[in-house]
């Protein structure tokens, strides 16, 4: 049965990609064991392909949860960078007033303007010269833990609802930051949040 939490009509249908950035496969340090990662992006500017398999240039260290065709490219509202500032203030990493440069959540996309809430699983961002669509809400895994530095932070994305959302590529081409995107409803039987909320349940967080 079609979900029926819907986002108002009210609410913006565009929004603008503030950076762009890009990983790399690195050693991450995981409990007491090195493990490999891409988790860690960086900004990059200039066009950028896009195709089937997410951005040229980016990497996934681990295939079997990040990665492919369903979860080729990793969008993240930079609204919620405030939210992570008081987290690792509250945790004492870092510094209290230290930036968090694009990327520092793992995310191909930070985008501004356009939340979990307000999307579909289906709902297309249309770009100038190519097109994604939402497939799914990040569920996070250890590593998020690592490179957050605190042992709760999955668990804290999960029960905030600040996900960020995978993307899959429905029209390959290239990308950009400063380029702006047009959201384009897709079926709209499943929410961002109903997924997100399905992800507390298992976690317990309910």
């Amino acid at each position: 049965m079609p979900d029926t939490i819907a986002a108002s009509t009210a609410e913006p249908v565009s929004g603008l990609l503030q950076s762009l950035n890009i990983g790399t496969i690195r050693p991450l340090a995981l409990n007491d064991r090195m493990v490999q990662s891409a988790f860690r992006r960086a900004s990059v500017a200039g066009t950028v392909g896009v195709n089937p398999l997410g951005l040229a240039g980016d990497e996934h260290g681990d295939l079997r949860v990040h990665g492919g065709v369903e979860k080729a490219v990793y969008a993240y509202p930079s609204e919620h960078y405030a939210f992570w500032r008081d987290q690792l203030r509250e945790q004492g990493i870092g510094t209290p007033d230290a930036a968090l440069l694009p990327g520092f959540l793992g995310e191909n996309l930070t985008i501004a303007g356009l939340l979990e809430h307000q999307v579909w699983i289906g709902d297309q961002l249309r770009f100038p010269d190519c097109v994604l669509r939402i497939t799914q809400p990040r569920q996070p895994c250890n590593k998020f833990n690592a490179v957050l530095g605190f042992p709760e932070a999955a668990r804290t994305l999960l029960r905030a609802r600040v996900s960020g959302f995978y993307l899959a590529v429905d029209q390959a081409g290239t990308i950009q930051a400063g380029q702006t995107f047009t959201v384009v409803p897709g079926p709209r039987q499943v929410t961002v949040t109903k997924l997100q909320d399905e992800m507390r349940a298992r976690w317990k967080l309910v």
